[in-house]
């Protein structure tokens, strides 16, 4: 009978669970959707049940495709950032699930910052106080719960560990609790300082454990066997460095998707300078290792919209024109919610500067395209200012990864070779790594990176770096200033 490990994935819009051979392969793949609901502007949440029925869904069409396989272990990568609130008895939800791009708890964050509380909470934590995180979230669900209950506060991976262990487990690794803004990095171990700044009970909070480690085991589970051990837990994005084999000091990946994550492994734990965020990346044997991140709020989003803005029929088409671009285009900001890491400038806005009557339409194209390189520039540039380490192996994800001319385009700009991966499901991957070392299927680290790895290598390519950066630093720049009033005005 083949053996495999069971890791589910739960994104924001898909659940996905996925079974992985223990030669690390993939055998067969399920997915289901989860809604996602704006109740107001700015506001987004999803439903905690929703969550869970779209993880059993996803479960029942992977093992349709094998059903005689024998599980070892079920493995957990999670959105991260949202957060939810349910009933310690009987485990019914208190509250939505609190989005990770949901802004609601930005009058609170405000308060807090100009009570001059951010350089403390960011040299605990590695964050800075943003709406994104989950603390004040936390005290949004915490206000409006109905009383006279007993109450669990936690991030995604806690609720499917409540929910596969049939409520017997309040349980988070140590990469989720990282993004909570409630853990002490330094000593990893919820703060009593950071639970009471943001006014969330301790006892709420689950119980911390590394991110290889046994969380419990199914029970009442539909499609499952009672008893399978839960065995790992990660935020994605840490899954996916993980499934990269990015194990040494300095290695890194950027996710390219919407936005973009990039994230590179430390020695130690460094507080961050302004522009980055540190966090754990993940925790085996009680011993953390740390990684610098940069989130980009808009990345390969620009190019469907600059493709139906020109009336292009899609990205592919749009990177095409971008290939015959002559030299000397327009510069592009993305800015179309502000600017992330490392600029963090929420007024700043999408531009195109440089316009002349002479641009052309493969110039204007070309100029969306390079930013998603820029982007990745500027973040890379910021932490490497801050790292002990040099840039290490470097790889990247997601789906505009599998584009060549982008991937070319970045390379070229930070001029480092990036690794192009074959892995679309390189969180789930990591996952699925991390529970095999509980369970004893690779012994080390050194197994896993011994194991069968693909993808391709680009290597910087000469270019007009310099006078390319020069347009992108004076975009940046138009799209961060205001312009003065008006006299009269």
């Amino acid at each position: 009978m083949t053996t495999a490990i069971l890791a589910i994935d739960q994104g924001t819009t898909n659940s996905k669970a996925v079974l992985v051979s223990t030669a690390g392969e993939i055998l067969s793949r399920g997915s289901s959707p989860v809604g996602i609901e704006h109740p107001q502007p700015g506001w987004v949440e999803q439903s905690p049940l929703r969550i869970w029925a779209s993880v059993q869904e996803a479960i029942a069409a992977c093992l349709a495709q094998m059903p005689t396989v024998q599980i070892l272990g079920i493995a957990i990568s999670n959105q991260r950032e949202s957060v939810t609130i349910w009933d310690a008895d009987d485990g019914q939800p208190l509250g939505p699930v609190v989005s990770w791009q949901c802004r609601r708890s930005a009058p609170a964050c405000a308060e807090l910052i100009a009570a001059g509380h951010e350089p403390r909470v960011r040299a605990l934590t590695g964050l800075p106080i943003d709406p994104m995180f989950p603390g004040p979230k936390m005290k949004w669900l915490l206000d409006r719960a109905p009383s006279g209950h007993r109450v669990r506060l936690g991030t995604i991976d806690a609720w499917l560990i409540h929910c596969l262990t049939g409520g017997a487990v309040h349980a988070c690794d140590a990469a989720n609790a990282a993004r909570s803004q409630l853990l002490d990095l330094g000593r990893m171990e919820w703060s009593d300082e950071l639970c009471a700044l943001f006014g969330i009970p301790k006892a709420a909070l689950p119980e911390l454990r590394d991110s290889a480690a046994r969380f419990g085991e199914t029970r009442g589970v539909a499609g499952l066997p009672d008893g399978i051990p839960i065995c790992a837990a990660i935020g994605d994005s840490h899954a996916a460095l993980f499934g990269h084999r990015a194990f040494h000091s300095g290695d890194g990946k950027v996710t390219f998707g919407t936005g973009s994550s990039i994230m590179m492994a430390l020695p130690d734990f460094i507080a961050p300078q302004q522009g980055i965020t540190t966090t754990i990346a993940w925790s085996i044997n009680g011993r953390p290792t740390y990684a610098f991140e940069g989130n980009i709020l808009v990345s390969a989003a620009s190019l469907p919209w600059m493709a139906e803005l020109m009336g292009l029929p899609d990205v592919q088409a749009l990177t095409d024109l971008a290939m015959t671009a002559e030299p000397g285009g327009p510069g592009f900001v993305p800015a179309f919610v502000g600017l992330g890491a490392p600029y963090w400038q929420a007024d700043a806005r999408a531009l195109f500067s440089g316009v002349t009557f002479n641009t052309t339409r493969a110039q204007m194209a070309r100029a969306v395209t390079d930013s998603m390189a820029f982007q990745v520039h500027d973040v890379l540039a910021a932490m490497m200012a801050q790292s002990p380490a040099p840039l290490g192996r470097l790889y990247a994800d997601g789906g505009p990864s599998k584009n060549l001319f982008l991937m070319q385009s970045v390379a070229d700009m930070i001029e480092h070779p990036l690794i192009q991966c074959d892995a679309p499901e390189a969180s789930a991957l990591g996952a699925a790594c991390l529970a095999g070392l509980t369970l004893g299927v690779w012994p080390d680290l050194a197994a896993l990176s011994a194991l069968p790895q693909g993808g391709r290598t680009l290597h910087p390519r000469a270019s007009d770096r310099a006078g390319r950066l020069a347009v992108w630093r004076d975009a940046i720049y138009r799209s961060t200033v205001s312009a003065p009033p008006v006299k009269g005005e």
